[in-house]
């Protein structure tokens, strides 16, 4: 049975890799890079970096691939994600029958953790749902986005004894600062942050975590929104993508966080 390794590299520091993550990537027979086209190049030589660095099985190969892009006109928001999601798990079926037998295993290298806001996972469920190839699979966790985020600021993720939401930019409005004191922000493409209103606000801003174009801003959000919308659309015009996340923190006491 064909066996896929999900492995997770971190965000974007090849010493972000676990034992456990090297381990899984010698023992592929197969290893698979995405493409997302020129301008995310950076993050296929990332993949391709670590690979160099730490896979020492001479009979390992490699194995490039487009990525379907995803299509938004005239689509809701879920709508778009699942016909984007099963135009790549019929790539992922493709490229299994193509490039990996029956008694052979695959891998993948996921950005961060493949259990935290990455689709991989469900991409294959899509593929096993299919019944036109059998496979199973294991994965392998990684250093989160959230945990580069903390370590670069230099806090704790939640303050003493209380809860914190993940969330998107698009519901960060319905539990901040109302309900959440602690709120971590991915996948916000509209600076969701801009919008709250609250004189006690503190914001975590960081991008391209781990890597050497890696830019943090941290303060009280009155203070600082305007710097980190204006550094971030430069960051992304001149690298031609960008990964941000961000945390939030309402009546935040320094002398309190622990």
């Amino acid at each position: 049975m064909r066996h896929i390794h999900i492995v997770g590299i971190g965000t974007g520091n090849p010493e972000h890799m676990t034992v456990q993550a090297i381990n899984a990537l010698n023992a592929a027979d197969v290893i698979l890079i995405p493409s997302k086209g020129a301008a995310k190049a950076e993050l296929a030589d990332v993949r391709k970096e670590i690979c160099e660095r730490y896979v020492t099985n001479k009979a390992t190969r490699f194995v490039s691939y487009d990525v379907p892009s995803r299509q938004t006109a005239d689509r809701s928001y879920v709508q778009s994600v699942d016909e984007w999601h099963d135009a790549i798990s019929a790539t992922y079926e493709q490229l299994f029958l193509e490039h990996v037998t029956e008694s052979q295993s695959a891998a993948f290298l996921v950005w961060g953790d493949p259990g935290l806001y990455d689709s991989t996972l469900r991409i294959l469920e899509r593929v096993v749902g299919r019944g036109n190839i059998v496979l199973d699979y294991s994965v392998i966790p990684g250093i989160t986005s959230i945990q580069a985020l903390t370590a670069s600021h230099r806090i704790p993720l939640n303050l003493v004894g209380k809860p914190v939401q993940i969330t998107t930019g698009r519901r960060l409005a319905e539990s901040f600062p109302g309900i959440a004191e602690t709120a971590v922000v991915m996948l916000d493409g509209e600076q969701a942050f801009s919008k709250i209103e609250d004189p006690d606000a503190y914001i975590y801003w960081g991008a391209y975590l781990g890597t050497k174009d890696e830019i943090t801003i941290a303060g009280r959000l009155a203070d600082v929104s305007e710097r980190i919308l204006a550094t971030r659309a430069e960051a992304r015009a001149r690298h031609g993508w960008i990964m941000d996340i961000y945390l939030m923190r309402k009546g935040q006491d320094f002398d309190d966080l622990a």
